[in-house]
């Protein structure tokens, strides 16, 4: 029995010695960091204030839904005129390029029958009527030495097709001197 105190004391003067030398352990430390944050002024900026959206409500009980499978067409594409292109009809070079960028530049009268000259992206091209130019499905109906006139096929709003007349017209080159 006399060694459970001696055995009780010699723990406790250890615990009492390994508490002194903690202590100082750390002391260089907590200098070192009370030193270097002296001057160290920090501050944070206040979060911004929360603005609250208007409330807006929406009302549309009375429209039709966009997503309701009832709202599709179908078959009613340019069905009242009976007009339509033909897809199916081999399609001539000059349909490639849209009626503004070619420019009539000479007519050609040859054995009663007359034809124009069309430039489109440097390249001449001969015209006759007939033959379809410009990117609305364009139909050379009549040429004259100034111009070459037209009828197109086109959607209007309700997405009927309608022809329009329309010419293009002779660009005259300037000479140089």
């Amino acid at each position: 029995m006399s060694r459970l105190p001696v055995t009780l004391s010699v723990t406790v003067l250890a615990a009492l010695l390994l508490a002194g030398c903690m202590a100082d352990e750390h002391q260089d430390i907590k200098q070192w960091m009370q030193e270097a944050s002296k001057n160290i002024k920090g501050r944070i900026p206040p979060l911004p204030e929360i603005k609250p959206f208007p409330i807006v409500s929406y009302d549309a009980s009375d429209l039709m839904d966009p997503f309701n499978s009832l709202r599709i067409e179908t078959g009613k594409k340019g069905e009242g005129s009976g007009l339509r292109p033909d897809l199916d009809r081999y399609k001539e070079p000059l349909e490639a390029y849209p009626l503004e960028a070619l420019k009539m530049v000479g007519v050609v009268h040859e054995k009663g029958r007359i034809s124009a000259m069309v430039l489109a992206d440097k390249m001449v091209h001969t015209v006759r009527i007939g033959n379809y130019m410009g990117q609305n499905f364009g139909k050379v109906v009549g040429i004259t030495d100034t111009e070459i006139q037209l009828k197109e096929l086109v959607q209007d709003q309700d997405s009927e097709w309608v022809e329009r007349a329309t010419s293009l017209q002779l660009q005259e080159q300037e000479t140089k001197k």
